[in-house]
């Protein structure tokens, strides 16, 4: 079909958008995880 072109290749804006994501939910995962080792030996 005349005027179909592929569709542009966002494959490093989508690992870029995972990274923005994963990594603060990583860092806040592991600060829960500090919290509440802490919380629960004193």
């Amino acid at each position: 079909m005349a005027g179909e072109s592929s569709p542009p290749d966002r494959r490093a804006l989508i690992a870029l958008s995972w990274l923005w994501v994963g990594a603060p939910l990583c860092y806040g995962l592991y600060e829960l995880v500090l919290k509440a080792k802490q919380l629960f030996t004193g």
